[in-house]
């Protein structure tokens, strides 16, 4: 009798030649060049260097341009009163605008009551000694409400640099001790990581204040300065190094 299976062909078993690639192994360092990884961290208080306040000016009114008008009117006396403070105003950004119709509760038909109109600006200032005069001033104007201040450092502020560069020194410090401590001393750096130098968000806590003025009294010259203490920011900043150091002598 034949093998039914003698004469049956064999098939080809493809063959994987996809190259593998394993991840590259962390440079452990070796007996005579040991690897050190060490985090360095820095925290400082410094004082900021400006202040945000956010103005919004309302209007209410039957017709709808009428509310339209006493909104222009309100909103010239706000930013009139904005850009007279020259430099000490760094910037000056216009936000949310609206005008709303509001409806009857009841009726058969939708029938409008009145018209709610709002504008916001955002202002920042980089003079503190003008800012409580300021907020004082705008809280006095017809249907304005102010908001703030938000106490911040600049994005390029020399802060964040100081934080970075200590955060460095104290792994270089770190690493050191840990040399000394077998007897090596730190040979060269193999890499530092930044994980991120930033500022604690503003607008915490008590340095958010409101004011608004609800009462139709004209801008008062002499009206009196608020005292606004500012807020001192913290500046964080977090690096990981590693270095290799000499032979120990155990």
């Amino acid at each position: 009798m034949t093998d039914p299976t003698h004469d049956a062909p064999i098939e080809d078993t493809p063959i994987d030649t996809t190259p593998t690639t394993a991840p590259a192994p962390l440079p452990y360092g070796t007996p005579d060049a040991p690897r050190l990884a060490v985090r360095g961290e820095a925290r400082l208080e410094v004082d900021p260097e400006i202040a945000r306040i956010t103005v919004t000016v309302s209007a209410r009114g039957t017709d709808r341009t009428a509310a339209l008008t006493d909104l222009t009117h309100r909103n010239d006396q706000a930013l009139t009163l904005l850009k007279s403070y020259g430099d000490a105003l760094e910037k000056l950004e216009t936000g949310a605008f609206s005008l709303t119709p509001e409806l009857t509760d009841k009726g058969r038909h939708e029938r409008i009551r009145a018209y709610h109109g709002r504008v916001s600006h955002t202002a920042t200032l980089n003079d503190f000694t003008t800012l409580g005069e300021l907020t004082t001033r705008l809280a006095d104007l017809d249907l304005t409400r102010v908001d703030g201040p938000w106490w911040a450092l600049r994005p390029d502020s020399p802060a964040h640099r100081a934080a970075r560069t200590q955060a460095v020194h104290e792994a270089v410090q770190r690493a050191r001790e840990y040399a000394e401590a077998l007897g090596a001393r730190l040979d060269a750096v193999l890499e530092i990581a930044d994980l991120g130098a930033e500022n604690t968000a503003p607008g915490a806590g008590p340095a958010m204040r409101s004011f608004a003025g609800y009462g139709g009294a004209p801008v008062q010259e002499s009206a009196p300065a608020l005292d606004l203490e500012p807020q001192r920011q913290t500046v964080y900043a977090n690096v990981n190094a590693r270095f290799t150091m000499t032979r120990p002598a155990l």
